[in-house]
């Protein structure tokens, strides 16, 4: 019988983390977690959820932590998803961001390269489309695609350029087969309450149900290009098994504002104007925001055969319903 192979997630009890843990075990794979703490608020719902999971204790700013996770796990794929990754909190917490989100990633491949698996393990770096900011938008209507310019346009968008490009460094550098997802904004049922996507389906299952009045959020203008978690890790796991480590954006080619967003999750529950619940609030609206961010998927699309399958519609009805299922057992339980 052949070895089941071994991975290893950063970032476990995130969004990403918990789809890509379902999806690897499903393929057959053993697969590791690093997780944060003795007492991670997260830990027991995970290991209830995943009794196949092996987590390992450890820190993107520890590196000798790292260095016992790469030598516990042995693995053959590495899949580095582990950041601060709430663009408005990184404008609070700049110097923790990039602490975690950039010289984490070096911590990460140094891990790999100095227990002398440079050659072995291949290694997935979470890159994202903040990197490219919304500016020197040099293919209007077509999407920013692996050859676009990057102007990031907060700490957490600089600190993932320089992941990205440390990533690219290691790969150029030492023959390590690194390759960087440019992943645009993917949303799902895991999505932290945090995230404006999740903070208006959430929202709007409490409002139906009578346990909140309204929901605060920010500016409503901007157009983001928005997928299915569940798709877009897939995808992660099409670029490890790629021939060659490179670069993809994963995208869905299309944009919507957080103004659609609220319209359909409001019609899924039955209520045709969302105004009257929503309040706009100066403390959400961030220094400088991103206008547009618009994906070319047409390199994975072409190179790995990946595409999405949930579309915008049937992202946002995924997301009540498991919201409106979530807040009707909170009910119960009061």
């Amino acid at each position: 019988m052949a070895e089941a192979r071994r991975a290893l997630i950063t970032g476990i009890t995130g969004q990403d983390g918990g789809h890509l843990a379902l999806q690897l075990h499903e393929k057959g794979y053993e697969v590791y977690g690093l997780i944060r703490g003795q007492n991670n608020p997260r830990r027991a719902a995970l290991e209830a959820e995943m009794p196949n999971l092996t987590l390992i204790e450890g820190d993107l700013t520890d590196p000798t932590s790292l260095i016992r996770a790469v030598e516990v796990s042995n693995p053959h794929e590495l899949y580095n998803l582990a950041a601060i990754s709430h663009v408005g909190y990184s404008f609070k917490n700049p110097t923790l961001t990039a602490d975690v989100t950039a010289t984490g990633v070096l911590n990460v491949l140094e891990a790999v390269r100095v227990t002398g698996r440079d050659q072995s393990t291949r290694i997935y770096q979470a890159s994202t489309s903040e990197m490219f900011g919304g500016l020197d938008y040099n293919r209007p209507g077509a999407g920013y695609n692996e050859d676009s310019l990057f102007h990031p346009r907060s700490p957490y968008g600089v600190a993932k350029l320089y992941g990205h490009w440390i990533a690219r460094n290691y790969r150029e550098a030492y023959g390590m087969f690194v390759s960087c997802g440019i992943l645009f904004n993917h949303e799902g049922e895991r999505r932290g309450l945090e995230f404006v996507t999740r903070k208006i389906t959430h929202g709007v299952a409490r409002i139906k149900l009578g346990l909140q009045a309204n929901i605060e959020l920010g500016d409503l203008w901007p157009k983001r290009d928005w997928g299915y978690a569940g798709d877009f890790v897939e995808g992660m796991w099409k670029i490890l098994q790629h021939d060659e480590p490179d670069d993809f954006v994963l995208a869905t080619g299309e944009t919507h504002s957080i103004e659609e967003f609220l319209t359909l999750a409001f019609a899924e529950v039955g209520i045709d104007d969302w105004r009257p619940y929503v309040i706009q609030n100066p403390t959400h609206m961030r220094p400088t925001e991103v206008d547009i961010l618009l994906g070319d998927p047409s390199k994975a699309e072409r190179v790995l055969g990946w595409k999405r399958r949930v579309d915008f519609p049937e992202l946002v009805r995924l997301m009540v319903e498991h919201d409106l299922k979530l807040a009707r057992m909170q009910r119960a339980l009061a």
